[in-house]
């Protein structure tokens, strides 16, 4: 029964969506540390990603826990471990509360700023759990600070030279932009029952968050053209704005698969299972490594 928790504990800790601690590489690949002679930098950094998933783990449980009412009512959520009755909460509260124990000093020997971050995104995930999770806009906003502090993460993780505050921007409305979509997916998913299953619903409609989608996308789009001919350590020809046409069909495909085939409620989900957005994050990585590392 033990070890059959135990995996409970795992699915609970959604694996699936550890895909967006991706972002702490963000630091080292986009200064230029991503090649065999920086080993130490990228092992930090990839132990960093590995704390950050377990992190985030554990606040699904925490949130779980809090939403466990919500959840049984959700058509989807319902079949979660906790909100099903399978994972007993006070299990999983005590898993949860050793892997904090665990990782903190962990991440301390690993650098001390590194786990102030991490701290701080533990915290800040909480206080949205409690309270923040309910309140229109704030929800969002503090989805895109997570992933703020993830980038931020990453940085204290190396000695960062030369990592262009245009790409905190760039993280910040790409990350508003897929809270806004995941928003709109769960309203139309949940239509007229949508404020007994989530409370924040409430101050949302769908034309109010086409409007936010527009303003953040269109935002977006302009912060990242600015990063390509901008940030200092690019190269002198500004090849690097050949890979405006992948964020602009990743942006435009995104809001296709959320207005169109009424996906997008769970982001990571739709990454991991629509292949054109795969493609296009894979032609758009590739190309930004040949500009990093090969020209």
């Amino acid at each position: 029964m033990f070890f059959h928790y135990l995996k409970l504990t795992l699915k609970e800790m959604r694996p699936r969506q550890w895909v967006k601690n991706v972002v702490l590489f963000a630091a080292i690949v986009f200064d230029r540390q991503f090649n065999p002679s920086h080993i130490p930098q990228i092992l930090h950094t990839i132990a960093g990603f590995i704390i950050f998933c377990l992190l985030s783990g554990v606040i699904y449980i925490i949130n779980d826990i809090a939403d466990i009412e919500a959840d049984r009512k959700h058509p989807q959520k319902c079949n979660r471990p906790i909100a099903s009755g399978k994972l007993p909460v006070k299990f999983a509260l005590t898993s949860a509360s050793v892997i904090i124990i665990i990782l903190i000093p962990v991440s301390y020997l690993l650098s001390p700023p590194f786990c102030l971050v991490g701290l701080v995104y533990l915290a800040l995930n909480l206080v949205y759990s409690k309270w923040l999770k309910h309140i229109p806009l704030l929800d969002v906003l503090t989805i895109a600070m997570g992933f703020v502090l993830r980038v931020a993460g990453g940085v204290t993780l190396i000695h960062v030279a030369r990592f262009s505050p245009w790409l905190y921007v760039v993280i910040t409305l790409g990350s508003l932009y897929i809270g806004f979509g995941k928003r709109r997916a769960e309203l139309a998913l949940l239509t007229t029952e949508a404020n007994s299953h989530r409370r924040v619903l409430q101050g949302y409609t769908l034309p109010l968050l086409d409007q936010y989608i527009i303003i953040v996308s269109a935002t977006t789009i302009l912060a990242y053209s600015l990063y390509t001919f901008s940030a200092p350590n690019l190269p002198d020809n500004h090849v690097m704005m050949l890979t405006i046409p992948f964020v602009l069909y990743g942006i435009f495909r995104y809001l296709y698969l959320v207005q169109i085939e009424h996906s997008g409620g769970a982001p990571e989900e739709v990454f991991l299972s629509d292949r054109p957005l795969q493609i296009v994050v894979i032609l758009w990585g590739l190309a930004v490594l040949t500009i990093f590392y090969i020209f």
